[in-house]
């Protein structure tokens, strides 16, 4: 098929594109690398079913009208504005990128009859209150613009299923991490607090560190992310993605560090919009898709350090 990644250049992006070229398909990546890295991508340059990498916008309609002359099967929309705290300070460009955006990608694949593939995130639904977790019908709250403009990006979505009968599909991964995740400020947890152990540095753990998060390996995401762009029983679906175990932040941290001294809690950023308990049930994920995740928890860390080691 010819697909098109928008955000490929981006961590969980790089990684589906792998898997879409793996799979011998022709695939195409936009991004405007305000988020993604070109080096993310580099090793596919040479692949001959890499047919282009577009340095574009999803906001630049005349940048989306070339790209799909290019007549894709399939869309996965990957490109967003993903930092919470950013959405808090600047709602209007994560707004902008996340809902708007959106809107421009839909507009092309009705058009020219593509699916979408939306990536939304767990970041979206109210804390977790029993061990049989989160499943698409437990309520979403939108406690930061980013939620915000997330769950108006599904809602349009899912509109264009309903009302043009087009191919759409709403994935909510949980908290995904490995490889390629940058270990920055602006990065994941696992790979913040690996960069920062590896270099001697203490875990600061924003607030008490009793929150929870469900900890997806980012191969095991993309197999998912993939999977629902070629299955039709996931359209007009909303379907989630997780480890289906959680884990506080403090015993993350322990379990990284084996030092309880190299701990540290630090003043919370924006605790009004934490998500006390994040646990996912991924039930409807493996019953429509057959996708459960492979790499446990301590797989995932060791092969997402041995990764930060070689850099």
């Amino acid at each position: 098929m010819n697909i098109l990644v928008t955000g490929g250049a981006g961590f969980i992006g790089r990684w589906v594109v792998k898997r879409l070229l793996q799979d011998g398909h022709k695939v195409w990546v936009l991004d405007d690398l305000s988020n993604g890295r070109r080096e993310n991508i580099e090793e596919f340059m040479n692949n001959e079913n890499l047919i282009e990498f577009v340095e574009g916008d999803i906001k630049n309609n005349s940048t989306l009208e070339q790209l799909f002359e290019n007549k894709f099967e399939i869309c996965y929309h990957l490109a967003a504005s993903i930092n919470v705290q950013d959405s808090i300070d600047d709602p209007r460009t994560t707004f902008e990128n996340d809902t708007v955006g959106t809107f421009n990608v839909l507009e092309q694949c009705r058009k020219h009859n593509t699916k979408v593939v939306f990536m939304s995130t767990c970041m979206v639904y109210d804390r977790a209150t029993n061990e049989d977790g989160i499943s698409e019908l437990h309520p979403v709250k939108p406690a930061s613009p980013y939620a915000g403009s997330k769950i108006a990006g599904e809602s349009m979505v899912l509109s264009y299923w309903h009302a043009y009968k087009l191919p759409t599909v709403v994935i909510r991964p949980f908290n995904t991490y490995g490889p390629f995740q940058k270990s920055s400020g602006e990065g994941g947890v696992v790979a913040i607090f690996i960069k920062r152990n590896l270099q001697g540095e203490t875990l600061n753990i924003y607030g008490d560190g009793t929150q929870t998060r469900d900890l997806l390996y980012v191969e095991d995401c993309a197999e998912f992310v993939v999977s629902a762009g070629y299955s039709e029983k996931v359209n007009g679906e909303i379907v989630n993605a997780g480890l289906r175990r959680d884990i506080s932040v403090n015993d993350l941290a322990l379990l990284i560090s084996k030092d309880q001294n190299r701990i540290k809690h630090v003043e919370h950023i924006h605790p009004q919009s934490e998500i006390p308990k994040l646990l996912c049930n991924s039930t409807k994920a493996n019953k429509l898709l057959g996708w459960s995740p492979k790499t446990s928890l301590e797989q995932g860390i060791a092969k997402t350090q041995k990764w930060i080691e070689s850099l």
